[in-house]
């Protein structure tokens, strides 16, 4: 699965550490770029701020996005990844343990390409890491 980078924005460190174990235990050696918040995921994906310079062709195969993020709420980031040309087709998985039907619902009506609750437990969170991998990384085709 090499050479589809993931973008992971995630602003708890245990949540964060969780889906890097879990995708390194399934074998996904994919580069994972973290986002600690909102405004540093747009500053990546848009080559401004702390990244400004990174050669913006260079996108993620797919978004890991979580919602309760600072600075910038994982909805307001969906927005703006779908209103920029260079971004809107990009796979946004929001990863999440909201299960707040207003979170559902806000994130697809943004675009969100799907929507995963964080199982509680380690072994069913590795395994919907698997899954969420093998769909978005190996099966799914992207956009040109």
């Amino acid at each position: 699965m090499n050479g589809k980078m993931i973008l992971l924005v995630e602003d708890n460190p245990d949540d964060r550490d969780l889906t890097l174990r879990a995708l390194r235990k399934n074998n996904i050696a994919n580069e994972v770029v973290v986002a600690e918040d909102g405004v540093e995921a747009l500053d990546y994906l848009f080559a401004t701020g702390a990244h400004a310079g990174r050669d913006k062709q260079i996108l993620p195969q797919v978004i890991l996005l979580d919602l309760k993020l600072p600075r910038l709420d994982g909805v307001e980031v969906l927005k703006q990844i779908r209103a920029n040309p260079d971004t809107r087709r990009l796979p946004v998985v929001v990863l999440t343990t909201s299960a707040e039907q207003t979170d559902i619902v806000a994130s697809y009506d943004n675009g969100a390409s799907s929507y995963i609750r964080k199982p509680v437990d380690f072994a069913e969170f590795q395994e919907a890491v698997r899954q969420l991998g093998l769909y978005w990384l190996l099966l799914n085709v992207p956009p040109p």
